[in-house]
């Protein structure tokens, strides 16, 4: 016996990822279907009753305003991480009001940013995306973060992005309809691994086709002792020892592993960061360049242009100017 039906929201914003729209809506048609029965109904909601351009240049009518919407039980945010409200005051009381009638609110992929902005959330922990994690610190350094694909904390669900808010839909179709109808529901779409929510979100290896946890183990922690020493940077010698390794072997190994040495590996790993700080903060190029461990920003621009051939400032007007959502420059997850 199937419970209440649900009616699920996805406020979208301009520039905002299709996949993660299509992620949603998909699996519970086809739920339905399957099922024979409206277990689940969805609307596509937007903070103006106009047309909001996807990501991919789909423009889609809205059903609803936020200001109108009435009986959801869960609206996501599906938006770029460049994404606000145009009204703030007034989408913070429609989504009060929400929270109040039970709603549960959540994202996915970059619609964390607007969620966050919010405030609503506080300091209850999100799942953020990996490829937006340096620049989310940045803007909400007292959120913590989680490297799940899903976190549920409370009344809101944060989804690391376009397949994992696949992962979470078969959940709530399991829910609702049962196992069977789930499982067809992830056959259809040739989606035989179901990841659950606390599953670690994969990362991948630099210039490799392999994920991080993938490599072999001692170049897997060199990675990590990377990642923990970005704003103050390490020597190589210090993380071949902390890993157990002589400085030769680490970059015979980095080297098998990767096809890079060690150093251009590590470079690499911050000129990243790097970008998504350029990208999708407002901070000062200056300011930027310190928070990755340069100590002069002239050594910074050389690099970032060496690595993604275009300076900095020249990448973040190219990128304001474009005015598209965040997943055209990396990927929704």
């Amino acid at each position: 016996m199937k419970k209440e039906e649900m009616t699920l929201g996805i406020l979208v914003f301009p520039g905002f990822p299709m996949a993660c729209l299509t992620s949603c809506i998909e699996p519970l048609r086809a739920a339905n279907e399957i099922s024979g029965q409206d277990a689940f109904r969805w609307m596509v909601v937007a903070e103006k009753n106009e047309p909001v351009q996807s990501s991919a240049g789909v423009a889609f009518s809205p059903d609803c305003t936020l200001a109108e919407v009435r009986g959801l039980g869960r609206l996501l945010f599906a938006s770029s991480p460049n994404s606000v409200f145009e009204d703030p005051s007034k989408a913070n009381a429609a989504l009060q009001r929400l929270l109040r009638g039970n709603t549960k609110l959540g994202a996915i992929s970059g619609g964390v940013f607007p969620l966050a902005r919010t405030r609503l959330t506080e300091d209850q922990p999100l799942s953020v995306h990996w490829c937006y994690e340096a620049a989310f610190k940045a803007e909400f350094p007292a959120i913590p973060i989680k490297d799940t694909v899903v976190c549920t904390e409370g009344s809101f669900t944060t989804i690391s992005g376009a397949s994992a808010v696949f992962d979470h839909m078969l959940t709530l179709i399991e829910d609702s309809l049962g196992g069977d109808v789930m499982a067809e529901v992830a056959c259809w779409f040739q989606h035989p691994f179901i990841r659950s929510a606390t599953m670690s979100q994969k990362v991948p290896a630099i210039s490799t086709a392999k994920s991080q946890d993938l490599l072999p183990k001692q170049v897997a922690r060199a990675i990590r002792h990377f990642a923990e020493h970005i704003e103050s940077p390490i020597q190589i010698s210090e993380v071949a020892e902390a890993v157990g390794l002589s400085a030769r072997s680490l970059e015979r190994g980095f080297k098998k592993a990767t096809g890079q040495s060690p150093l251009n590996y590590y470079r690499k790993m911050r000129m990243n960061q790097a970008r998504q700080l350029v990208l999708y903060t407002n901070d000062p190029i200056t300011e930027v360049a310190y928070m990755v461990g340069y100590s002069t920003p002239g050594s910074f621009m050389r690099h970032y242009r060496e690595t993604f051939g275009v300076t900095p400032i020249s990448d973040r007007r190219a990128k304001n100017s474009m005015r598209v959502g965040s997943d055209d420059v990396l990927p929704s997850g």
